[in-house]
């Protein structure tokens, strides 16, 4: 589920030229004919990530998952359907040779890059999807919903078909409850009990660290600095002017994001966050440290430290006694526990203006969205692959390697969900806690989860793009970092010249032009 640095992120995209990709097909019979001598097949050609790890047996264009999509959609429907591989990890650089090359794009591309998306969108290289998606895509609406589709949207038309995200719940915290009890400490409820918390965990070393003890770790990513700014920002009810109203998931701008530094100023200066966090920008030191026992408390995605050989787990096998506890200690003025969500989208889904198939790309995926479609994809064979258990599928205990590489790459296949669908939203959280994650640690997946999804802030959705976004973004992402790291290890005597620089440079920098195009695009809106 995640794809680079998170919250105030552009994802950044690449240009320039790259090798032609090879169009293997993923049926044999030339798309001229049925097998019978009947009509003429439709064709249908969609992009698939080649991630480098097909196992034995399978290509990734003739896998169990291709297989079914041929014998259940492509047979019925008279369709012709190619897989047309690109490397994951130069997917934008292969999209855009393939989308300027016009002949040679598949029907169905996707990006997770939302400035890509726009880009195409704003340069009329996208089909217009409005009223293919009315007549043929009746399942696909009801299930993406009105809100997850308007992310596909600019100027009200449907330029791409937005994944669905199951799950926007986004950000946790956790504490040493081992070191909370033998100190005698209760779990911190609110911004200041938290700071008494790392104060003790800093004097009195419950973890015996020999002094090398780290109260709070912290990283120069997004995960591990927004929930505790989010707690200095005002709270949505007081944000009452439209440009405020727009701006309210932008951080950087909003009232009280420079009181939320001087707190981090305040820690970083007693001693009590990690002291290198500027120089951690892959959470590589964080990762370390906390499975190392030397971190008392620290916030990050809900799951991150759950699976199969994270963070917890590594923590644990070093130390069995250790407890890592989540929790939700910021609270803002209101007393609430304002985080931001993930937006409802994932991917963007689209059919390039070449495409003369853009009927066929809805139809593949209205069928795709079907509830037995999607737990078939995503899960493999009932009584192979997994237990069906209250409707929800549970991977079983003793799947053979057989059964996994069946649907080794189900994420990448099912380009319509971003996550588990079995049902209804709370069905959907469960098969992913269920199908993710250790058993010992799932309780505490389910109550990360629950924390992540309190007070949360939506973003902020626009009827075009923010243009200057994708002109300053990279720029701004640079800004923020340097203004945080700045103002963070100041002097604190300095702490209020050296922020107002650094934020009059953001400003200047394209964050200014940024936030008032946002306020009138929103106006707009109105």
């Amino acid at each position: 589920m995640r794809n680079g640095k998170k919250g105030l992120r552009s994802r950044k995209w690449l240009l320039g030229s790259a090798a032609a990709v090879l169009v293997v097909a993923g049926c044999s019979n030339g798309g001229e004919s049925t097998a019978d001598g009947g009509a003429a097949a439709g064709k249908l050609k969609v992009e698939i990530f080649d991630r480098g790890n097909t196992p034995a047996g399978y290509t990734i264009t003739d896998s169990y998952l291709t297989r079914y999509a041929q014998e259940n959609f492509a047979k019925p429907n008279n369709i012709n359907l190619e897989y047309v591989p690109i490397p994951r990890s130069e997917e934008i650089a292969k999209l855009n040779v393939l989308m300027a090359s016009g002949a040679d794009v598949p029907d169905i591309v996707f990006t997770y890059d939302k400035a890509t998306f726009e880009r195409y969108a704003e340069q009329g290289g996208l089909t217009d999807l409005s009223e293919l998606l009315n007549e043929h895509g009746q399942q696909l609406k009801a299930f993406l919903g009105e809100d997850t589709l308007k992310y596909g949207q600019v100027d009200g038309k449907q330029f791409a078909i937005p994944a669905k995200r199951t799950i926007t719940a986004r950000y946790s915290s956790w504490v040493r409850e081992d070191w909370l009890k033998k100190l005698g400490l209760p779990m911190p409820q609110t911004t200041d009990e938290l700071y008494n918390t790392l104060k003790a965990f800093k004097e009195q070393d419950p973890g015996d660290t020999g002094g090398s003890v780290i109260p709070l770790g912290m990283t120069i990513e997004p995960g591990q600095y927004e929930p505790l700014l989010w707690s200095f920002i005002q709270p949505e009810s007081a944000l009452t002017t439209d440009e405020l109203l727009a701006n309210r998931d932008y951080l950087p701008v909003l009232p009280g994001f420079k009181d939320g530094l001087r707190f981090m100023n305040k820690l970083y200066n007693e001693g009590l966050m990690s002291k290198d966090f500027g120089l951690d920008q892959d959470k590589k030191q964080l990762t370390q440290d906390i499975q190392s026992g030397k971190i008392g408390a620290f916030s990050d995605d809900y799951d991150n430290i759950y699976y199969n050989d994270a963070a917890y787990e590594n923590l644990q096998a070093n130390d069995a006694n250790a407890v890592l506890t989540p929790a939700d200690p910021f609270t803002n003025a209101e007393g609430k526990h304002a985080k931001t969500e993930y937006a409802s989208n994932g991917m963007y889904i689209m059919v390039p203006k070449s495409s003369p198939n853009a009927e066929a790309a809805i139809k593949y995926l209205d069928w795709m969205s079907q509830t037995n479609v999607l737990i078939d994809m995503q899960n493999g064979i009932e009584g192979e692959n997994y237990e069906l258990i209250d409707g929800i599928p549970v991977v079983k205990e003793d799947v053979t390697q057989e059964a996994k590489d069946k649907v080794y790459n189900s994420g990448d296949m099912v380009i319509v969900a971003n996550g588990k669908v079995v049902g209804d939203d709370a069905k959907n959280r469960e098969a992913f806690i269920l199908g993710g994650f250790p058993v010992k640690y799932q309780p505490d997946v389910r109550k990360s989860m629950e924390l992540a999804d309190i007070d949360t802030i939506k973003p902020v959705t626009f009827v075009r793009p923010i243009a200057s976004l994708s002109k300053y973004g990279t720029t701004l992402e640079s800004k923020l970092d340097e203004m945080i790291v700045k103002s963070v290890m100041a002097d604190p005597a300095k702490f209020d010249s050296l922020f107002d620089a650094a934020f009059a440079e953001y400003m200047s920098s394209g964050g200014k032009t940024v936030m008032d195009e946002r306020t009138k695009v929103y106006q707009e809106g109105k």
